[in-house]
Formats: structure tokens, sequence, C-alpha cells
């Protein structure tokens, strides 16, 4: 199974590494709107990988951790974690949950969680995890770009000149 989770992330991993930019302006265009372009994105998936077992949760890894830096004029930076989810995952949002406070805790830095859901489930679309216990309530929101909804322009993107 991992085997197999590997297979078809690389090429997602090598296309988002590639293509971040346009990735993020496309799919998540909030995100890329605060984001200091001028600078280059450091990826660090790689050194999260090695680090248990923050960067580790049972056998599932980060998909990609981006450093970037924000258009508001502070030095400070943004990891972005992002998620593509093949299959439904009753644990997803949880996991998304775990993902973005393991990343926090470690870097002690702002986190934006973003999920691609390329699974084939119309009404699967988990964008929040939230548990409330004793008066005190644990909440997080992420924004999903799904495939599924890009499915009637298919031909129109796939002749696409756009900047990729």
């Amino acid at each position: 199974m991992t085997e197999q989770r590997t297979d078809y992330d690389s090429p997602w991993k090598e296309v988002i590494e590639s293509f971040f930019p346009q990735f993020l302006e496309f799919f998540f265009p909030d995100a890329y709107a605060v984001i200091d372009w001028t600078r280059h994105p450091e990826f660090l998936d790689k050194e999260l990988q090695q680090l248990e077992p923050d960067a580790e949760i049972g056998r599932i890894l980060v998909d990609k951790v981006a450093k970037v830096w924000l258009l508001d004029g502070e030095e400070a930076w943004v990891l972005v974690h992002v998620e593509v989810q093949g299959q439904y995952d009753s644990q997803f949002a949880q996991r998304m949950y775990t993902y973005n406070y393991r990343l926090f805790d470690r870097h002690k830095k702002q986190v934006i969680s973003l999920a691609v859901l390329a699974d084939e489930e119309v009404n699967w679309r988990p964008s929040s995890y939230e548990y409330v216990l004793g008066g005190c309530r644990v909440s997080l929101e992420f924004p999903i770009a799904k495939l599924l909804d890009y499915e009637a322009q298919w031909e129109t993107l796939e002749q696409s000149t756009s900047r990729c």
C-alpha cells in the first residue's frame, strides 16, 4: 500500500515543485495572493521526512512543504502544506489538522494547509477538522481543490497555453 501511494504521489510532487507558483495561482488563488513571488520558495519536505516522529504519522508522510515569504513586508515565512488525496479517507481531515499542528509546533511559523482531492467521490469534500471538549474548541479549516470540479473544463485546460 505504501509503495502504491508513493508511486501515485511522486508525479504530483514533481509537478507541484516544478510549477509551484502556477499550481497555487490556479488551484488556491487566496494563498497565491499573499506570497512574495520575488523570493523563491524553499521546499522542505525532504528535511521533514527525515524527522521522526514529527514528519511521519504512521506510514504516511507530508506530501509537499515549501517555505515562502509573505507580501506584508515582514521577514516572516509560511510553510505551505499540500496534501494530495486520491481516495476517500475518513481520517483525512484529522490528518490535515495533525500535519498543520506538527509543522507549527516544529517551526513556530504560520502554516497554510491546502488539499487537492483526486478521488472520484463527488460529495466527499473534507475541508475542516474540529472537536469541542469541556468548553475548549479546536478547529482547522482548509481550502480544497476537487479535481472532479474541473472535469467539464478538461479539454479547454489541456489546450491552454497558460504560463506553465
